[in-house]
């Protein structure tokens, strides 16, 4: 455990920081599910501006790096794009 305050507070900023990712890297998880569920059943049109909105939202908050979010944006366009 952290002895000075300011480890102290560091220490809890790191924690919530981390709660906070994992829980957006979870959710991105389940909108890309989603997304990959919708694609077979033919209604993965509806699901892709969602499916952008929560990547690139993660990318704007600093979860997951802006070109990997663009990169997964990409390769489920394509992925729709196939389908059709």
């Amino acid at each position: 455990m952290a002895n000075h305050i300011s480890a102290v507070k560091r220490a809890k900023q790191n924690e919530k920081t981390r709660d906070r990712n994992r829980a957006g890297r979870a959710a991105n998880r389940t909108a890309v599910r989603k997304f990959e569920t919708a694609i077979e059943n033919g209604q993965g049109a509806a699901q892709l501006p969602a499916l952008m909105e929560q990547l690139a939202g993660s990318a704007a908050k600093g979860v997951i790096p802006k070109k990997r979010a663009s990169r997964k944006i990409a390769r489920m366009a394509k992925q729709l794009s196939k389908q059709s």
